[in-house]
């Protein structure tokens, strides 16, 4: 029988797993769009440093061809006013020497590659050196990273979460810091990743870009709203099923209740056959006796020799039809139905029909079940279990709220099956029970004392017993006992 605990622990278990598998799909969504947006993001990053560096390459091939003459200090700084990366310029004749032997190396490369080369790449102060070699002069421009990339066009945000970095052969030039991929905006891969070198051969750096991604980036206000609209509909469909559990169950407890009237019924006309066939037996002795003693009598003999005559007859008559009667109430041939039954199963559906008064007087029933199987008719089995646990929660309905305990056992002994139902109530009057199962028996004073007098029929009629007994210190044990179903 599934309690509301039971139901409800199932139903938050559907709510975790659609929001579990439909959150997971909605964040798996959102990490995709993410990781496009960084990777058009890295590429005009990319994009804008390559245009950057091509324009170094363009410097050096004017300053080459031009060669102005004579390079004093003040064409050195106009240059950096034009170009603000560019921190200085560097003119060598074939006369001259570089200030530094690694701009002598540089212009060797350059004029063997025919392109500018890489000189100093200062890693502490963000600067590195690009030489081009030509004739009459050779030049070289210092170049400042920081003011390299075009932050005014840069994608990224600069105190944002993505890290940015340029490497040339091991040695790494920071652009942005970004944020660490760990705790709360980290996951359990690196983020998004991406490297490319920059299109231009003179100055390889390559692009380094990687963004950490975590729960602290996932899409909390949709993810939330997709948890109260699973809230609700599993809500709604909860209160439809709900509904739905109690419709039945108002069905089969209205079609009880129909079968214990006609039951009732039953049980009423065989007390009246009962009642009345003794007075119709003692009429018919009288009127036979009467019939015997005319013979004697100076009566006209043969006028009450014909109305007793009739009397006897009317009495037989009315004793055929109580008997008739009496044959119906017996129900002949309902054994007919027997068949094997879990008698377990049964009482947890008959509980399941009395849960919501088991639920009003706060009582959980505990059930020790062997899983028996008997044979019996399955409606009979349910209206007695139906009216025993009845009896029970009425029971228990007068005693204060900790005393309303209510267990059930199940068990297999010899070749029966019994049910001990056991409850907390006040017990039986020492009067009552002795007579119990008797027909117009009853503890309470608007009951028709026929319940539990049908129960012992239906009982013996499947070949079983019913009994009872007090127990101490309080409370009333029922033991229902059926035919063991033969195995195999």
């Amino acid at each position: 029988m599934p309690t509301r605990r039971y139901r409800f622990a199932r139903w938050l278990l559907a709510w975790l797993i659609a929001s579990v598998a439909i959150g997971a799909i909605v964040v798996r969504v959102d990490i995709a769009q993410r990781r496009e947006d960084f990777q058009s993001e890295a590429r005009t990053a990319h994009r804008l440093l390559s245009q950057r560096a091509a324009q170094h390459d363009a410097i050096l091939a004017t300053l080459v061809l031009l060669d102005p003459v004579p390079f004093d200090d003040d064409q050195s700084t106009s240059l950096p006013a034009l170009y603000p990366q560019v921190l200085q310029v560097w003119r060598r004749s074939s006369s001259d020497a570089w200030p530094d032997a690694a701009l002598a190396q540089a212009e060797t490369l350059s004029r063997g590659a025919a392109r500018p080369a890489l000189a100093t790449v200062d890693v502490a102060s963000g600067r590195f050196d690009l030489v081009l070699a030509g004739l009459p002069a050779s030049f070289a421009l210092r170049i400042e990273l920081d003011r390299w990339v075009p932050w005014v066009e840069w994608p990224f945000d600069r105190a944002g979460p993505v890290k940015a970095e340029l490497v040339l052969e091991g040695r790494t030039l920071p652009l942005q810091p970004g944020i660490a991929a760990s705790g709360w905006h980290g996951g359990v891969t690196p983020g998004f990743v991406f490297r490319k070198t920059l299109d231009t051969p003179s100055q390889p750096f390559v692009l380094q870009a990687q963004r950490a991604t975590g729960p602290a980036d996932w899409p909390w206000a949709s993810l939330l709203a997709l948890a109260l609209a699973l809230t609700l509909a599993l809500a709604a469909a909860a209160a439809v099923m709900s509904q739905r559990a109690g419709r039945r169950r108002a069905e089969q407890l209205l079609r009880l209740g129909r079968t214990d009237r006609l039951n009732a019924l039953g049980e009423l006309a065989a007390g009246m056959a009962h009642e009345l066939n003794q007075p119709l037996t003692a009429v018919l002795a009288s009127t036979q006796a009467a019939r015997r003693l005319l013979d004697d009598e100076p009566l006209p003999q043969a006028t009450l020799r014909e109305a007793l005559g009739h009397a006897s007859d009317q009495a037989r008559r009315a004793a055929e039809v109580v008997a008739r009667l009496r044959r119906l109430v017996d129900r002949p041939g309902g054994t007919e139905k027997v068949q094997p039954v879990a008698l377990g199963e049964a009482v947890r559906a008959t509980l399941a029909l009395l849960q919501p008064e088991l639920q009003r007087l706060a009582v959980r029933p505990m059930i020790d079940d062997a899983t028996v199987i008997v044979r019996a008719d399955p409606v009979a089995l349910e209206q007695i279990l139906h009216n025993l646990l009845n009896n029970a929660i009425q029971a228990l309905a007068t005693v204060p709220s900790s005393q309303r305990a209510l267990r059930l056992t199940i068990s297999a002994q010899h070749r029966f099956g019994v049910l001990r139902l056991r409850d907390g109530g006040p017990g039986l009057a020492p009067q009552v029970l002795d007579h119990i199962f008797e027909p117009f028996t009853s503890t309470r004073a608007d009951g028709l004392g026929l319940g539990l007098s049908l129960c012992h029929s239906l009982a013996m009629a499947m070949g079983g017993t019913l009994s009872a007994q007090n127990m101490q210190p309080q409370g009333a044990e029922f033991r229902l006992e059926l035919p063991l179903a033969e195995s195999g």
